[in-house]
């Protein structure tokens, strides 16, 4: 009884915060585009983006939304083709020594910047370099600990310089690692790894990356960024492939309105969106059917408690707060397009690994609220004496019914008194670092690559990424050990006892897995849902 209440009082809520998209609006859909293949921009791409970048400096970025656009505009080593398979970037090939241990890179000769500079080796090295270098204060600093002395190098021990990465000549780069590290090839197509023109960093320091001083050796140059309406991108003719890139043009339109996009798009405005609102899925479905796209994504939505700070040092209660949720409830009335419930970190897609899960996920959901009310009371708490908290979250119409949902779980459940906040994502971001702002704060992580690792690694105490003060010396103990492990089978264990030991200490509230959700316009050709979600311009034709 007590779930059909609350299943009950979840749909009222959802209701209130807006219902579906009348159907009968399909007549009056737009079937142009404002894409003028002939006009002063060429062919031009129109892309949904999500929130607005937090930066367009590659060595700072954490969000999806200015890695879509970081994509665009430079290449690693690596690259990716259209499945998402690791392919040549620009370097052309590689070897690997027999330990594993040592990568020399073979840079393209034709390999140029947008203002037709060489792009050669040291340029690899100064990027990595200011990556780990502790003055650029870059949260993922750490993703390049596997480099011989990177450790060392972002903990101020040693100079930026005794980072094991050289430049052998012009065109050829060494890599030296501290052990084999089976996803090392992918971690060089991250934005942490992309080189840097040393020219234009040198005469503009921190605003290099301004339209008219960003060098880059993507397919496309940065040439206009106008905050709240759009980034516009123009062909690098300097790219390597140039010849075989299309699109002249692409505009990447931020939008923390979710509906406000899907009307752009119906509009004719928009060729791609980043993503939909849930609550039109159902419109979408009927209406759209062969533009949308959903499919598995490397992602994890969760909550992450302040471990640090009264009330939310109390295992008992972050525990209680995890149980209390239903999380059928969330993917199937607040989400509904095929996410699934998370009882663990990982996803279960993520390659070579055995995810974890807590052992109540299978429990009764009776069996679960008795244990989170148990819990709850145990860490002194009742319906006489609340929790008062508040969840922050990063402005957006699918953040806001998440929050309302699980504030309404936790208050039926529990009884807490739950306020919510949400910033937009600029804010949000600063807000995240600062604990004394917040109890509850909403994340999302996005795998870097195709391996546990990738989830392990920022919850590490040490690591940017770790808002939520987690510290634990067993985990980083296992997680750093997984670090230098060869053994595949070994590393993934390691790697699963890390995620049970950090689960089991409740510092963050998985909630579910992900689904990539676009719609495509039909005379955009070659896109292709990948489990990592890398959308390249340069990768699409548009065909009318």
């Amino acid at each position: 009884m007590k779930k059909l209440i609350l299943s009950v009082s979840l749909s009222l809520l959802l209701l209130a915060c807006g219902g579906e998209a009348s159907s009968t609006n399909s007549s009056t859909e737009k079937q142009t585009s404002s894409i003028d293949k002939n006009g002063p921009d060429g062919i031009v791409f129109h892309r949904g983006n999500g929130s607005e970048p937090d930066t367009m400096d590659p060595h700072l970025s954490e969000g999806t939304s200015s890695s879509e656009v970081l994509r665009d505009v430079y290449e690693g080593l690596t690259t990716e083709d259209i499945d998402s398979n690791i392919v040549p970037g620009q370097a052309e090939r590689w070897e690997i020594s027999e330990d594993g241990k040592t990568y020399t890179f073979y840079l393209r000769e034709n390999a140029k910047w947008s203002n037709g500079d060489p792009v050669v080796a040291e340029d690899f090295v100064v990027g990595m370099r200011r990556t780990v270098d502790p003055a650029t204060i870059s949260s993922y600093a750490q993703i390049l600990d596997m480099i011989v002395n990177a450790p060392e190098v972002r903990q101020g021990q040693l100079a930026k310089e005794e980072l094991g990465i050289k430049a052998l000549s012009d065109k050829v780069l060494e890599i030296q690692l501290n052990a084999p590290t089976p996803y090392f090839i992918g971690l060089l197509n991250h934005s942490s790894t992309y080189p840097i023109h040393r020219a234009s960093w040198e005469e503009h320091g921190a605003k290099f990356t301004k339209p008219g001083n960003m060098v880059s050796n993507g397919a496309y140059q940065f040439n206009e960024w106008v905050v709240a309406s759009h980034i516009k991108l123009v062909r690098n003719s300097h790219y390597y492939d140039n010849d075989d890139v299309q699109i002249d043009t692409v505009y990447h339109y931020p939008t923390e309105d979710i509906s406000a996009e899907l009307k752009r798009y119906r509009a004719g405005e928009l060729d791609f969106t980043d993503s939909i609102p849930n609550n039109q899925f159902r419109f979408i479905n009927e209406n759209l059917k062969d533009e949308f796209h959903v499919d598995p994504y490397l992602s994890t939505y969760y909550y992450v408690f302040d471990n640090t700070q009264v009330p939310f040092n109390d295992v008992r209660l972050r525990q209680a707060l995890s149980m209390a949720i239903d999380r059928k409830i969330l993917v199937e009335k607040v989400t509904g397009i095929g996410e699934v419930a998370a009882f663990g970190f990982v996803p279960p897609t993520i390659n070579n690994y055995q995810a974890y899960q807590y052992e109540w996920a299978d429990w009764t959901r009776e069996k679960q609220i008795a244990e989170a009310r148990r819990l709850y009371k145990e860490a002194g708490y009742s319906k006489d004496n609340p929790l008062v908290t508040e969840i922050r979250y990063n402005t957006s119409e699918n953040h806001k019914k998440m929050a309302v949902a699980i504030s309404s779980m936790w208050k039926q459940v529990l009884g807490a008194d739950i306020k919510l906040l949400n910033e937009e994502w600029k804010v949000f971001l600063q807000s995240r670092k600062n604990k004394d702002l917040w109890d509850v704060v909403r994340y999302g992580w996005v795998g870097d690559y195709n391996d546990a690792f990738t989830y392990a690694e920022i919850m590490h105490s040490t690591h940017g990424q770790n808002d939520s003060g987690f510290n634990n010396p067993e985990y980083d103990r296992l997680v750093e050990a997984a670090a230098v492990e060869s053994d595949l089978d070994k590393r993934a264990q390691l790697l699963a006892e890390a995620e049970k030991v950090m689960l089991e200490d409740y510092p963050i509230m998985p909630i579910f897995f992900y689904v990539t959700k676009h719609l495509v316009k039909p005379h955009v050709k070659g896109f292709k849902s990948t489990i990592m979600d890398h959308n390249y311009s340069r990768h699409y034709r548009i065909e009318r």
